[in-house]
């Protein structure tokens, strides 16, 4: 498939009134960055707790139970869910609540969300209240048996509603139809530290606690990880979050576990990235929800002591390696499916969205194979797995501009038969299927992205901020942009793009690509690495000549030496 490299454009020209390195500026331009205003990421500029529509009556409902009562918190088997399951069960032990636990479902049994099921185990913990966290708006079924069975609800939630909304006692939701609240993009922890935040002020606005009470910004640590993992957009009010974490974490001052997930995954904490966050720390976090059970990620979060923390953290960085061998071969036959559709049609792809089944698939990995093959094709899809003899569970992952869960939406409207259940957000989602309908879910997936895409052009544009000139290509540069962050979704870190002659070439890791390249007629040249370049047999034709690369700047630190390095993400013809 052939791939247009685009430009960020600059519509307005950026008064930062800073002496910011002017690659920094440029990039912040093209990103919405308008004043010194808008990089004043501060706790002091984050939106305000009482804005968020449902905190009040979840304080009060929480404070019912805090005295005499049993709150059980119920959260998801991802980052997000174990971070925010970590955050409120610690706030609440800190804050004086007589019996907090957790319990977070084991998705190969339960499936996700507070289902029936799942409420039946919670009665054996005697709970007088449920509280889920990053999960919960669709749990219709689920909130009815807790209510039948007396037991008080409390959704946080960060999911699209669907057309009705669960019968909880209270939901706090800033994707509610009507909501005002200035960030829809919070993920499930940031809800959840919105909550707790309004708990803090309410104890305190009583005196109810001791001076030595931590506070929610103590929490930070938690919000940032889980806000990088889950890949919300990075709108103001996240980036204030992810800042003031990465502040935290840098400082020494988060929990045991981050540490210890930090260290076996050869980090150190000073010089803390959001890209570290989401490639080293999330991925070990969320090898528990895929293939084991979460309960020991947010075991490893609630870990005190660095001893405990560091044996769950290394159980974790295990079940990652497991997690990683099986994506691999995963991964294989999905991209030979995939090859299988190009060689039936007469276009490169005629599919707008991709559907790719196995029954050999594991259901925990089918997302990151769905997210692997998306970057491939360059096309929204779905990877489906077995969760019976009958029926099937789907990951899809999207591309900017098509919104993969109002797409679902869509199916079911015009398909009411078809889908079981569905939930997600605009770049993910998850669905249930009946394994005989797959087919017709392929088709109706393939035509209602169609519908969004239009000509789908833009699936097949990678967005680059420009060329560097040469003497840009510099460690100076690249420490001015590790600085800048936090980058993310809707905030990407800055990448560039240039012809370069490839001087040398050589598989490393079996997989990734070392490279010595310079710039023409310059009598420069710089050190690059494309991760994963290789096919999982670890063949691939070593590029010669000149190549466009699209690429980023990055630190390679080895013995104590600072090198520039560049990144590449795509090696194009020149």
């Amino acid at each position: 498939m052939s791939l247009q490299v685009i430009r960020r454009v600059v519509l307005h020209s950026a008064d930062l009134r800073a002496p910011l390195h002017p690659v920094l500026q440029r990039a912040y331009a093209a990103r919405g960055v308008r004043s010194a205003t808008d990089l004043d990421i501060s706790l002091a500029r984050l939106l305000p707790v009482g804005t968020l529509a449902g905190v009040p009556e979840a304080v009060t409902l929480l404070l019912a139970h805090r005295a005499s009562g049993r709150v059980l918190v119920i959260g998801d088997y991802d980052a997000d869910g174990a971070t925010s399951t970590a955050l409120m069960v610690r706030a609440m032990r800190a804050w004086g609540f007589a019996a907090v636990d957790f319990l977070v479902p084991n998705r190969f049994e339960f499936g996700y969300g507070l289902t029936p099921e799942i409420v039946a185990l919670a009665r054996t913990r005697a709970p007088t209240l449920i509280v889920t966290v990053d999960n919960g708006i669709s749990s219709l079924a689920g909130v009815a048996a807790a209510r039948a069975a007396l037991i008080d609800v409390l959704i946080t939630d960060h999911h699209l509603p669907g057309a009705a909304l669960p019968d909880a006692n209270v939901i706090v939701n800033p994707n509610l139809a009507g909501s005002r609240f200035g960030s829809p993009a919070l993920a499930g922890v940031g809800v959840a530290f919105y909550v707790m935040a309004g708990l803090k002020k309410r104890l305190d606005e009583a005196g109810a606690l001791a001076a030595l009470a931590p506070g929610v910004a103590e929490f930070l640590d938690l919000v940032a990880l889980g806000t990088v993992a889950d890949v919300v957009p990075l709108d103001f009010n996240n980036r204030v979050l992810v800042a003031q974490g990465l502040e935290r974490i840098r400082a020494g001052r988060c929990v045991a576990g981050i540490r210890a997930l930090l260290k076996v995954a050869g980090r150190g904490p000073t010089d803390l990235t959001s890209t570290d966050l989401a490639f080293a720390v999330a991925p070990r976090l969320n090898a528990a929800g895929r293939i084991d059970d979460m309960k020991i990620g947010i075991e490893c979060l609630l870990a005190d002591d660095e001893a405990s923390a560091m044996e769950l953290a290394g159980r974790l960085d295990a079940l990652n390696r497991e997690r990683r061998s099986i994506e691999a071969r995963m991964q294989t036959d999905a991209l030979a499916a995939v090859q299988r559709l190009h060689e039936k049609s007469l276009r490169p792809l005629h599919r707008s969205g991709v559907c790719l089944y196995d029954e050999s698939w594991h259901q925990g990995v089918v997302g990151l194979v769905a997210s692997r093959v998306k970057e491939r094709v360059r096309r929204p899809v779905f990877a489906f797995a077995r969760a019976d003899a009958a029926s099937l569970r789907g990951s899809g992952r999207s591309i900017p501009g098509v919104h993969i869960r109002d797409v679902l939406d869509s199916i079911a409207a015009r398909h009411p038969d078809l889908i079981v259940k569905f939930g997600g957000h605009a770049m993910a989602a998850g669905l249930t299927l009946e394994l005989a309908k797959l087919e017709r879910f392929a088709r109706a997936f393939d035509e209602e992205v169609a519908r969004c895409m239009g000509a789908g052009e833009r699936a097949d544009c990678i967005e680059t901020d420009g060329e560097l000139a040469v003497a840009e290509i510099a460690l100076e540069t690249a420490n001015a942009l590790r600085a800048g962050g936090p980058w993310g979704q809707a905030f990407p870190e800055p990448s560039f793009d240039g012809v370069f002659v490839i001087r040398s070439a050589r598989l490393v890791g079996e997989r990734h690509l070392k490279m010595w390249v310079e710039v023409p007629r310059s009598g420069r040249a710089f050190d690059a690495i494309a991760f994963n370049y290789a096919d999982q047999a670890g063949e691939a034709t070593l590029p010669q000549g000149s190549a466009q690369l699209v690429y980023r700047l990055d630190i390679n630190e080895y013995q104590g030496e600072r090198r520039l390095q560049l990144l590449v993400d795509h090696l194009l013809p020149a």
